[in-house]
């Protein structure tokens, strides 16, 4: 079984004496599950596994009952870690999890605790409002390149075009098998379980709506009003921009703000929409594999989202931020700031787009410390997104 390189950093801490909650956080189909059970093969009898994920309720009884199993092998085995999957399915899981917790900490017991959830947002809430100070987060994001060339034997334009979820590369043969699988067992699993049931919406089909025109225009800028002109609705820009940020909470789609060089981000700006899996924008398009590649500009912003998702993806939880930029008819693609480091990256995927001079104009104006070109002459496409993201940006 391919094991993917979070997997040494969650062993890691798992090993380390005993200080924090870990959690595993993610988007749904990842692989936190599989993480799971390869952390149980690391850890042999030192682990106890338990999953709410069964047709019957669990409530805090069956947390309190789990937690004293791994209690009691914690006394015969040095180092146990308890794992408890799907976690957000239990009713009050994260007060139950705060008590049980603080009274092993009060009574000096040895036990670590791996938490998983297939709805991060409802998993993140629960941490901020009842675990502050107890949890440490451990990111899975979206798969990359190179990992799902590694572990699948993926080329370069299969992964642009297929994205990154590792459940569905079985199905990349039959392409409306694995659309379906996509549109179904992803796309409206996550809206309907990890949005709408978690959170008031007032309006669910504009959210819906809102979701598919993000797949259309992945890779451009839409402004709010454009927006409710396409989706033939009336409303305000604010429900737009709150929709977009819970689509963002479940690893669906980012809105990219314009970058204007002071720290505070211009919510007014009109945004640069992109879908953070490029298998959620050509489920969506109707448009096979073959017929992507031939349509050199569809193809082309399949290729800018690729690029957007994986800083995006990879540099969530850094403290990085991605903006682009655009000012009149000049334009560049992404701007990273991390660290204090300014990146402007532009890519050149083949298509006829002229943006004149965008990156000359956008060093005029902010002197970005590293300027640098993806696909073309610079740095090719596949290495870009072989490499974690921090190593171009920091």
């Amino acid at each position: 079984m391919y094991k993917m390189t979070i997997l040494s950093k969650v062993v890691e801490r798992l090993k380390e004496p005993r200080r924090f909650l870990q959690v595993l956080l993610g988007p749904r189909q990842v692989g936190k599950t599989t993480i799971a059970r390869q952390v149980i093969d690391e850890f042999g009898d030192a682990a106890h596994y338990a999953s709410a994920d069964e047709p019957t309720i669990k409530d805090r009884v069956w947390v309190e009952q789990q937690w004293d199993v791994a209690r009691l092998k914690s006394k015969r085995v040095t180092g146990t870690v308890l794992i408890v999957d799907e976690v957000q399915k239990v009713s009050g899981w994260a007060e139950v999890v705060k008590y049980l917790w603080d009274a092993d900490t009060h009574a000096g017991t040895d036990l670590k605790v791996l938490l998983l959830g297939s709805s991060p947002l409802l998993v993140a809430r629960g941490l901020n409002e009842s675990l502050a100070g107890r949890f440490e987060i451990v990111r899975v994001p979206h798969w990359s390149f190179g990992e799902m060339r590694d572990a699948f034997g993926w080329d370069l334009d299969r992964y642009v075009y297929f994205g990154g979820y590792p459940g569905a590369a079985a199905l990349c043969d039959d392409r409306s098998r694995w659309a379906a699988y996509i549109n179904d067992a992803l796309i409206e699993t996550t809206i309907s379980r990890d949005i709408l049931l978690m959170t008031r919406v007032d309006k669910p089909a504009l959210l819906r709506r809102l979701f598919q025109l993000a797949c259309v225009y992945s890779a451009q800028i839409l402004s709010y009003q454009a927006m409710l002109g396409q989706l033939a609705e009336t409303g305000n820009t604010t429900t737009l921009a709150h929709y977009l940020d819970l689509l963002d909470g479940a690893g669906m789609v980012r809105a990219l703000q314009k970058f204007s060089g002071s720290v505070v981000r211009q919510r007014a700006s009109s945004p640069k929409l992109l879908v953070r899996n490029n298998a959620l924008m050509s489920a969506q398009s109707h448009r096979s594999f073959e017929a992507a590649i031939g349509e050199r500009e569809w193809w082309g912003r399949l290729v800018e989202s690729a690029v957007g998702a994986h800083l995006v993806n990879g540099l969530e939880g850094s403290g990085a931020e991605v903006f682009y930029w655009r000012e009149k008819d000049a334009e560049v693609d992404f701007v990273v700031r991390a660290n204090g480091l300014v990146t402007a990256i532009e890519v050149k995927s083949g298509t006829a787009r002229v943006r004149p001079k965008g990156m000359e104009v956008f060093d005029a104006a902010f002197g970005p410390g590293r300027k640098l070109l993806v696909g073309g002459q610079g740095i090719p496409l596949d290495e870009f997104l072989s490499r974690p993201p921090a190593e171009w940006v920091t």
